[in-house]
């Protein structure tokens, strides 16, 4: 697996990329005759459900930031 993958952002998926690894262990006619695909769907899925979770909260964290800034500037202008 990408070494990126690997990381505390996606350790609910470790389980799923050991068993893709250990599917493509088994040799590249394993692999050719598409024996992993299930494994890589699932891994996939798993992944972007981790990456939404990442970003829902990037943009909260982002609108509570902007909202604060706003709040300042607001204030800034008011004593101005």
């Amino acid at each position: 697996m990408h070494p990126l993958l690997h990381t505390a952002d996606n350790i609910a998926c470790e389980d799923l990329m050991v068993a893709l690894d250990e599917c493509h262990a088994k040799g590249f006619l394993w692999k050719s005759m598409g024996m992993c695909n299930d494994a890589k769907e699932a891994l996939n899925q798993c992944l972007r459900a981790e990456r939404a979770k990442r970003v829902g909260a990037n943009r909260t964290g982002a609108e509570n930031k902007n909202a604060k800034i706003r709040a300042m500037w607001k204030e800034i202008d008011e004593n101005s």
